[in-house]
């Protein structure tokens, strides 16, 4: 009755008409004579790109921290303490003000931008050399990381059959790793590495060419990651204090060093303890990155709200919304559930 007497009709017809309105900052091509579902899928791929960087980034950070927390060195023990408190009860709010007004906006204007190798840092964000592939890369890129795939998959197969058999397991991880990053470029180079760099030119206004990462990308970015890393870092120090401390010392006896004894024993037993609540967290990163809207940066939830209030379709709007981050939380708990049953105790 509400839309009624306001005569908006509802459905999702809205979705093909122009938009009118363009993305400050886009991963695909959009004007403002795009349609508005070409609006909202930038702001989902936005949306995307800063919470997948944020989760690793996070996650390397968190690990670190954690460790830090353990470590017998009263200085780094004490630093990641007052790290982890700090950030765990400033507001993430607060925090992205913090980055995007007192951090990034006083850099210099871009006629003033600091500049390094082929980059520039200014006000206006962090401008890079954007790379420009020929044709046939995306096939070579693409059939290397299938074949790298597929041996990847054999070696690991093999090695913990070798494992089985003689209590030995090759380096199959490293191994692994080197295949996977290994054979896109040698199959790159096979074809001629058809690759140039569009360079950024300093103009009078700014700067042409290149690629930028705006400052509410970067600030939204770094707030994300420094503060899920608190989380985490006590997910982590939650897990390995889990562990018994004799394990440790079995390792300890049979010759390990620290480090192998962490990575080849302890952390492994820890992750059962540690995967659970690390899951909370990537959801949490997801659904977080939805503040961007406070400082700009055009992610789903923004330029659903351009849309909303251009267009009046509230339900189907916040639908949209509904339906993309209950998606990427059962996708993110789906696989997250898939590695956690991977690490769990096996019993014979």
């Amino acid at each position: 009755d509400n839309m009624a007497s306001r005569h908006i009709v509802s459905g999702f017809d809205f979705l093909w008409r122009k938009s009118g309105f363009e993305v400050s900052f886009s991963l695909i091509p959009h004007t403002s004579n795009d349609t508005y579902a070409s609006a909202l899928m930038v702001g989902f791929l936005n949306t995307l790109l800063v919470s997948a960087i944020g989760i690793v980034l996070a996650t390397v950070l968190g690990l670190m921290i954690g460790l830090m927390r353990l470590s017998r060195n009263w200085l780094a023990a004490r630093v990641a303490t007052a790290y982890i408190e700090v950030m765990r009860n400033v507001p993430l709010l607060l925090q992205l003000f913090i980055w995007y007004r007192l951090v990034l906006m006083p850099l210099p204007q871009a006629r003033d931008a600091i500049t390094f190798g082929g980059g520039a840092l200014s006000n206006k964000g962090l401008t890079l050399p954007a790379p420009q592939f020929g044709e046939g890369a995306g096939f070579a890129w693409g059939a290397g990381l299938a074949v790298a795939a597929v041996l990847s998959f054999l070696v690991l197969r093999g090695a913990g059959r070798r494992q089985e058999a003689t209590g030995r397991r090759p380096p199959a991880g490293w191994m692994s790793a080197a295949l996977l990053v290994g054979l896109p470029i040698l199959f790159f180079v096979a074809i001629g590495g058809p690759v140039t760099f569009d360079y950024p030119v300093k103009g009078s206004f700014g700067f042409s060419g290149g690629m930028t990462l705006v400052p509410e990308f970067i600030a939204l970015l770094l707030a994300l990651t420094v503060y899920t890393a608190a989380f985490i870092a006590e997910a982590v120090r939650a897990g390995i204090s889990a562990v018994a401390k004799g394990q440790g010392e079995a390792a300890a006896a049979l010759g390990l060093n620290p480090n192998l004894a962490m990575r080849l024993v302890v952390l492994p037993q820890a992750l059962r303890v540690i995967i659970p609540p690390l899951t909370s967290q990537y959801l949490n990163l997801t659904k977080n990155s939805s503040l961007a809207v406070a400082i700009g940066y055009p992610d789903l939830v923004s330029t659903g709200g351009t849309t909303l209030g251009q267009t009046g379709q509230a339900i189907e709007v916040v639908m949209i919304w509904m339906t993309v981050y209950l998606s990427l939380s059962l996708l993110t708990s789906a696989f997250m559930n898939w590695f956690n049953a991977r690490t769990r105790l096996v019993g014979r």
